[in-house]
């Protein structure tokens, strides 16, 4: 753990000398770093900045993001998806933002390392699981959406059993993206997918969560990896466009807010062999400040 000093203060530019600790070496294991929802270009900016540093902390062998807030907090572009690609990203997962930027209907389902709430009802475009092989390493990804708070689509418990069921005849490293609102729901589905799933940690709502835990089945779970973006907004959107829509409940377009970032995500080592998670690490980033995990 990195602590701040009262007295002393370091940027994270001078800091990331100091990052690097010595590659975990075990054999027979999977390092997975998960980055929770990129927000806008500030959050661009903070993962090419920091992963870098990141690979060098957690040598990890598969990278994935949240995407579905990239392009000015409302979906993806194809060229930002290839912009985190280019950066060391080998997948990505989406939410209930999907289909907010529509260029990505001219591209998505030609992007196999992109997925989509599997959830979503049949004929959709896109792929709801995906196989990520990077490293000489295979993790197979699973994208869910909750109904609580969020627009009714079909039950992510019942399509998780017909999902994970069929993944697991061939994959043991299997790491599912729940976006959902409701801490309720996502915590019943960390235990609904207890000792079936390596690794199941929520988006969307963009604040980290503190409930990091292994479940006794070998689950990693984490209620919010919190989100990638502005410091200072409100969830990464301008504060006086928020507190408008608070204050009137008139509608307000929010934009994406400016300035510093802050960084949130998760890293976990698997064990190969039985797909079970063996440790975890949650991460927190500000810009220009220590690193505090």
């Amino acid at each position: 753990m990195f602590m701040k000093s009262g007295r002393v203060r370091a940027t994270f530019s001078s800091f990331q000398k100091y990052l690097k600790i010595d590659p975990l070496k075990e054999e027979n294991v999977i390092n997975v770093l998960f980055i929770g929802d990129i927000v806008g270009s500030v959050g661009r900016k903070a993962l090419k900045d920091t992963l870098p540093s990141l690979k060098a902390k957690y040598n990890p062998h598969i990278i994935i993001v949240n995407g579905e807030n990239a392009a000015s907090g409302r979906g993806i572009t194809e060229s930002i998806a290839k912009d985190f690609f280019e950066w060391g990203v080998h997948g990505i997962t989406m939410g209930n933002h999907t289909w907010d930027n529509k260029e990505i209907f001219d591209f998505i389902d030609d992007e196999p390392r992109m997925v989509r709430p599997a959830n979503f009802p049949p004929g959709t475009p896109g792929r709801g699981a995906a196989i990520i092989k990077a490293n000489g390493k295979e993790l197979a990804i699973v994208n869910l959406q909750g109904r609580t708070f969020l627009p009714a689509i079909d039950c992510p418990f019942r399509k998780s059993d017909e999902i994970i069921d069929q993944l697991r005849k061939k994959h043991k490293c299997i790491l599912v993206d729940f976006h959902a609102e409701a801490t309720s729901e996502k915590i019943a589905m960390g235990w609904h997918l207890d000792g079936r799933a390596s690794i199941v940690v929520g988006t969307h709502t963009h604040v980290q969560s503190n409930d990091d835990t292994i479940l006794p089945g070998g689950t990693a779970y984490l209620t919010d990896a919190g989100m990638v973006g502005p410091k200072d907004g409100i969830l990464g959107m301008e504060r006086e466009d928020v507190l408008r829509k608070f204050k009137t409940q008139l509608p307000v377009r929010f934009q994406v807010d400016k300035g510093k970032w802050q960084f949130h995500g998760l890293f976990v080592q698997l064990d190969e062999s039985t797909g079970k998670a063996k440790k975890m690490e949650k991460i927190r980033l500000l810009e220009d400040d220590w690193i505090m995990s």
